[in-house]
């Protein structure tokens, strides 16, 4: 059964009919802290490695950032020429990313000074940006129907992708950085190969444009929510539809996987946001705190905390406490369902690293040969795919050098007509 959560805003007047009566637990997720310091609406946050500090952007054109630790002074770093559409902290905490309507990038260095430098990015808006897990790439998305890679450190621009055919409104790394997903006001969300930057998928499910994309933690599958007031999430090795939900009455803004990649938190144009239990395929919370247009989500790195921001210009911390026991991640867990409302029906199949938390039960009735014999195949099985690996990274290393040795030669070729072409004249 969902539970209703309701938050007050802060420094504002909210009514609390006398039906929807605030209901907690100890289960229940609350509001920690809230931040009021943006002049405008919040677009989005993001917190450090550490939880220590939080980043927000927002229409007013400046990022803050936050200390976790009461009584500790906020920075607002003044740079962007127009509004800050998207951050997010690298993932050792030492630089923030930032994009705007100004049609630039800017990397912070997250301390009092707050000294930036700039990427001459797009040709329009920059509507995300996202550090790959190893913090050494960054890959923006703009409306300018582009999709851009960059080095971080070299702060140099790598590659372009370019299929979409309307504005890009976000684009991600996958986990393990070869892939990268994108969601587009064509409607559709594509997947992309890093190494040969084809499309190698186009989701077109969504029934209008589609503000956010993210991968589950397990880098299987992925979520999107978009104008339709719809969330969905797709497995990505079998490019087909795994869950469905329709638990919103406005547009999804955006969302985010808790690390265990058991839940999904939401935020809607509906002033809540919802929290989405994917082992059951239902509605588990719905959060009232929001004036207006919830506009950002985002979980802490270990899912103890989140936070919302919205057009209210507030950021708002919540502590989980739904994952205190969500269990240990042992067996991939098939199941699937489509929610429409509080209500669920099984229609297809979730396995993409969702996991229940083992029972002796699952056990019994097993002997102890059957289980060695498992686990020596599950050993050869993750040999074989961890040398697969290997060949596929050894295969993306020769095609990159031969691409190398292409342009060089046709460098060569083209020097040597202009030489005889010099001889000639």
């Amino acid at each position: 059964m969902e539970k209703e959560v309701f938050t007050p805003a802060p420094a504002q007047d909210t009514q609390v009919s006398a039906h929807r009566k605030p209901v907690f637990s100890k289960e229940d997720p609350s509001l920690e802290r809230h931040f009021k310091g943006h002049r405008d609406a919040v677009t989005s946050v993001d917190f450090s490695s550490t939880k220590k500090q939080l980043v927000s952007g927002s229409m007013d054109s400046c990022l803050m950032i936050w200390s976790m630790k009461p009584q500790m002074r906020a920075y607002r770093f003044v740079g962007h020429k127009d509004a800050v559409l998207c951050v997010q902290f690298s993932p050792s905490g030492h630089l923030v990313a930032s994009g705007s309507r100004d049609k630039t990038v800017r990397l912070w260095i997250p301390s009092v000074k707050g000294e930036s430098t700039v990427f001459k990015a797009h040709t329009g808006t920059v509507r995300s940006v996202h550090f790959s897990s190893d913090g050494q790439s960054l890959v923006t998305a703009s409306d300018d129907k582009t999709i851009k890679v960059w080095t971080v450190h070299r702060q140099k621009f790598l590659f372009s992708l370019n299929q979409h055919i309307n504005w890009v409104r976000c684009a991600r790394f996958s986990p393990d950085g070869r892939l990268i997903a994108s969601s587009s006001d064509d409607k559709t969300v594509k997947l992309w190969d890093k190494n040969s930057r084809e499309c190698i998928h186009s989701f077109c499910e969504h029934g209008g444009f589609v503000n956010h994309v993210d991968f589950h933690p397990s880098g299987n599958c992925i979520a999107a929510g978009g104008t339709d007031n719809t969330v969905k999430l797709w497995d990505v090795r079998m490019n087909r539809l795994l869950q469905h939900y329709q638990v919103h009455t406005s547009v999804v803004n955006s969302l985010s996987f808790h690390p265990s990649g058991n839940y999904l938190v939401t935020a809607s144009s509906d002033s809540t946001l919802k929290i989405l239990d994917l082992l059951e395929g239902r509605l588990l919370y719905t959060l009232h705190g929001h004036q207006g247009p919830a506009t950002c989500v985002a979980f802490s790195r270990d899912g103890d905390l989140f936070a919302s921001g919205g057009s209210d210009e507030q950021v708002m911390v919540w502590k989980t406490n739904f994952d205190a026991d969500y269990g240990e991640v042992v067996k991939p867990q098939k199941y699937g369902s489509s929610v429409d409302g509080t209500h669920g029906t099984g229609h297809s199949e979730m396995d993409c690293g969702i996991h229940h938390k083992k029972t002796k039960t699952q056990d019994s009735g097993r002997t102890q040969e059957q289980q060695e014999q498992e686990t020596s195949l599950a050993n050869t099985l993750e040999h074989i795919i961890g040398q697969l690996d290997v060949l596929t990274q050894t295969v993306s290393i020769l095609e990159q050098r031969l691409t190398l040795t292409e342009d060089k030669l046709k460098e060569c070729l083209e020097n040597q007509q202009k030489i005889i072409q010099n001889k000639t004249n």
